[in-house]
């Protein structure tokens, strides 16, 4: 294993381990009660627990198999509900400092248990909340205005997929309710910006397959996301074409009028490189200066000023999940501010972010929800 992919599972371990150490001495100091044997099957419990998100992690990445989605599922699970359960052992604290500091109770102690479970009920339960959530994919309805938009494309309709994720835990069946979905609306186009895999090991044209039954007059186009980039992401792409679907790979193509380009992630991470790739899709016979729409395809809402200098008037996003749970949620808000999702306008450049249809990690979204997306043009 390279050693920044071994630094960085290293550091997620010590974090990981970290935050189950705080969660299991909270437990242990408000709920005293507990049998002696009860407390060394809980430590137990909570070392295994802390290794199994990366443990599940590197199997999914070398097998697929039944077995190895039933343990992903289950670690990614528990990982979501530790993440309600970590932030809530800080308000424990902080609520009891608060409590002593008041000294209402005769007997402090004695509160103890109830403080605990007061504040941990709502926190179990934001996790199962999240676990359905998660799974109820919602219809967002945009109509979009642009300038230059050829007259044959006015009514026209599309479909935004985003961050499906598909691998262990959403899978072909997941895919096909997504298919279904879009098939309702009949679009001429669909568009895939992006993290369409999850980037662990499976039967890549299995979990595509659904999508074969979308059949676009104008076709459908994909773009890479960062969860295709994880490796070498030559296979995902050719699953992908073998799907019927067109991948731009730092290309673009014109389409009834209108230019639609796609870049890989790893380029548009590096403001350079994004430079470079659009300055080459210009020198190469793509003349983004003159007044004809042009739409981009681009995993992450970033590279914004450089996108608008480059002549686009549309860009596709994902990436954000919206922050997919709390408190993420806020912290994605404060990195892409009002690009974390929906509609936005950078200059002349017109943005859509996507919260996705799928998840990564915890299969749980609290204070987002999934969505694929109907477009028209106007």
């Amino acid at each position: 294993m390279k050693a920044w992919p071994a630094l960085a599972i290293l550091i997620i371990q010590i974090i990981l381990f970290l935050g189950h150490w705080l969660v299991y001495a909270t437990w242990i100091a408000f709920w005293p009660c507990l049998a002696p044997h009860s407390f060394s099957a809980l430590r137990l419990a909570m070392i295994i627990l802390a290794f199994s998100f990366v443990f599940a992690s590197l199997l999914a990445f070398r097998f697929s198999n039944a077995a190895v989605r039933l343990v992903y599922w289950l670690a990614a699970v528990w990982l979501g509900f530790l993440n309600f359960f970590f932030w809530t052992s800080i308000l424990v604290w902080m609520a009891w400092f608060m409590f002593r500091l008041s000294r209402l109770p005769a007997d402090p102690a004695a509160a103890r248990p109830l403080l605990a479970a007061v504040l941990y009920i709502p926190a179990f339960l934001a996790g199962i909340y999240g676990l359905f959530n998660a799974r109820v994919v919602r219809i967002r309805r945009i109509a979009i205005q642009l300038p230059n938009l050829p007259a044959s494309w006015r009514g026209r309709r599309a479909v935004l997929f985003s961050d499906l994720h598909l691998g262990p835990i959403n899978g072909a069946r997941f895919c096909r309710r997504l298919a279904v979905l879009a098939e309702r609306f009949r679009p001429d186009i669909v568009f895939l910006p992006g993290d369409l895999f999850d980037g662990t090991k499976g039967d890549l044209d299995h979990l595509i397959a659904p999508l074969r039954r979308l059949t676009p007059p104008l076709g459908i186009f994909f773009s890479t996301g960062n969860h295709e980039e994880f490796t070498d992401p030559a296979h995902y792409l050719e699953a992908v074409r073998r799907a019927g679907i067109r991948v731009l790979g730092n290309e673009l193509v014109t389409v009834d009028g209108v230019e639609i380009a796609g870049v890989f992630y790893r380029d548009s991470s590096s403001p350079l490189r994004m430079k470079a790739v659009l300055d080459g899709l210009r020198s190469n016979g793509a003349n983004l200066d003159r007044p004809r729409l042009a739409i981009l395809l681009n995993h992450a809402p970033t590279r914004l000023p450089i996108v608008e200098q480059a002549g686009f008037t549309l860009q596709f996003s994902g990436h954000t999940h919206g922050g997919q749970f709390l408190p993420f949620t806020w912290i994605t808000r404060n990195v892409y501010g009002r690009f974390t999702s929906g509609l936005n306008r950078f200059g002349s450049l017109q943005v859509y972010t996507s919260v996705g249809a799928g998840t990564w990690g915890p299969p749980m979204r609290v204070g987002t929800r999934p969505e694929i997306v109907y477009l028209t043009f106007e």
